[in-house]
């Protein structure tokens, strides 16, 4: 089909002065929908029609040919259709060819993407019974109109709007018309379809507060977190990076797991972010089909080929605890729990960047008490070594004794809940949304050495730490420089070492004042606006 396309541009804006000159992003207006019409596959003859020599001088710099309008049909009283058919005329003498299709695309439009403008032709080219399609947003709602000086509803009844009678406004992104009913007065004919447009393709600026709505959505990048978690490693690389997207509004976001990881899609999906599950091919080609322009992994030790083939895409790469061969490679590394042997540039560890949860930032802080009324046992998502079970074991005769309370929160993965329900009194929550609350009630805690700790820190808890693995005895902050008695990897500690510190921390109100100060001290709740801060910085 030989197609046209026409781009009106008047250089006479009145609401917004030169609009289509000005720059939206570092381009002039103009230049989108040029650019747009000419990256299609079909050969498109795009013309700018204007009275303004400065407007076609810049659209012609862009690629587009000109059509120099009539002053006849210039002002602002004159409408599109004589100004499309002129264009129209002028093109077909000019090009010598017979259109089909002639589509008007106004340059009040930037967002259009090429691939709707690509499907709204095919559209017309597979149905010719189509006379005109025309580019529209939904707009139902609960509208009014004004009759005789009295406001009247547009509906019956008022409902939910799903339930509303569907209605539909045209924008000025595309107006396609078969090429015999273009006359000067008219660029539809009796068959017409709408192509619904969304997702900020549907703006039209007319004001300047839809200039700024624009450039928010030039400025609007797609972010890729790529994160683990299963039973094996818990959910703590999920959780943070749940905090860190919720900080993160003004781009796109998606997740991506491993195989491996049906867990931490489970959470995330209750969240309602969108997520998807690697399939067959490598995560490498998973997130190239994305296409994203930041990937931020939290999926432990990366390596270097796999941060140098994301980075020759031109995608930025940002990883969270990192201490694999690609953490050189990255273009950010985080390590709030994981100290650092080598000093790299755009490299941040330590406690100053670990990212609380809002609960935590908003909850006060711990008043030690004389007494340990209540110990909370927490062993974060998984527990897979059971630490819980061992604790209740070590102290529960003890807690019966002292008339203390023990208070278990497992985590989303916990599986081992019969091994620990046969102990009375215990109070078992599950998958609990508000930690916080459990971890200030509580005057002792026992957990493993990952996320936990700094949020216990966070409100000043005196706590007894048991790593779950190796790995965990490198998190450095778990350690009496902080506050905690850390008694090492936990399936080397035995009962009694468990029953002896509880007791000795029991009966020693001064050293859990202590611990709470050094807690206190280290001001976790600034770590989050940092994280921030790096992160829309490399974007």
């Amino acid at each position: 089909m030989q197609i046209l396309a026409v781009i009106p541009a008047r250089g006479g804006s009145k609401g917004i002065p030169r609009k289509n000159l000005r720059l939206l992003g570092d381009k002039p207006l103009i230049y989108y929908a040029i650019t747009t019409a000419r990256s299609l596959s079909y050969g498109i003859d795009v013309y700018v029609s204007s009275d303004d020599d400065e407007i076609l001088s810049i659209a012609a710099q862009f690629g587009a040919k000109i059509h120099r309008r009539d002053p006849s049909i210039s002002d602002d009283r004159t409408t599109l259709d004589p100004v499309i058919y002129a264009a129209y005329m002028y093109a077909k003498e000019s090009e010598g060819k017979e259109y089909d299709l002639i589509v008007t695309m106004q340059p009040t439009s930037p967002l259009l993407k090429a691939h709707s403008l690509q499907n709204a032709i095919a559209m017309m080219i597979e149905k010719p019974q189509i006379e005109t399609l025309i580019a529209a947003k939904d707009a139902t709602h609960l509208s009014w109109r004004k009759e005789e000086g009295r406001f009247i509803p547009n509906y019956s009844a008022r409902v939910n709007r799903q339930y509303l009678t569907p209605t539909y406004t045209e924008t000025g992104a595309f107006f396609i018309s078969r090429a015999p009913i273009v006359t000067p007065t008219s660029r539809i004919g009796s068959a017409v379809e709408l192509y619904l447009l969304g997702g900020g393709e549907e703006i039209d600026i007319d004001t300047y507060e839809d200039w700024n709505l624009c450039e928010y959505h030039l400025r609007r990048k797609k972010i890729l977190f790529v994160v683990t978690g299963n039973a094996q490693v818990g959910l703590g690389h999920v959780y943070n990076t749940l905090i860190v997207a919720n900080d993160i509004l003004n781009h796109q976001i998606t997740f991506l797991v491993d195989r491996e990881s049906a867990l931490a899609f489970e959470k995330i999906a209750s969240k309602n972010y969108p997520v998807l599950m690697q399939g067959e091919r490598t995560l490498s080609e998973e997130i190239e089909a994305l296409s994203p322009d930041l990937v931020i992994n939290d999926r432990l030790d990366t390596g270097a080929e796999y941060v140098q083939g994301i980075k020759k895409l031109g995608i930025k790469v940002a990883n969270f605890e990192d201490l694999g061969s690609g953490a050189a490679e990255a273009d950010l590394v985080i390590n709030a729990i994981y100290p650092e042997k080598r000093v790299l540039p755009n490299h941040y560890f330590g406690h100053d960047y670990f990212i609380l949860r809002d609960e935590f930032l908003y909850t006060p802080p711990k008043t030690i008490t004389p007494k340990v009324r209540e110990v909370l046992i927490t062993f974060g998502g998984v527990d897979p070594n059971n630490y819980t079970q061992k604790c209740i074991e070590a102290i529960y005769d003890t807690c019966r004794e002292r008339k203390v309370k023990i208070t278990v929160v497992a985590g989303f993965g916990y599986r081992a809940y019969e091994s620990i329900e046969g102990f009375e009194g215990v109070e078992i929550c599950r998958s609990v949304s508000n930690i916080s609350h459990y971890i200030a009630r509580a005057d002792l805690i026992f957990t493993s050495a990952g996320r936990t700790t700094y949020e216990v820190a966070s409100l000043g808890v005196p706590s007894i730490v048991l790593a779950q693995n190796e790995r965990e005895l490198t998190h450095f902050f778990a350690s009496s420089e902080f506050g905690f008695v850390h008694l090492g990897l936990g399936s080397a500690v035995d009962a009694a070492q468990i029953l002896r510190t509880f007791n000795a921390l029991c009966s020693d109100e001064q050293s859990r004042r202590y611990m709470n100060e050094l807690m206190l001290k280290t001001k976790l709740h600034e770590g989050r606006k940092r994280v921030n801060r790096l992160l829309q910085n490399l974007l």
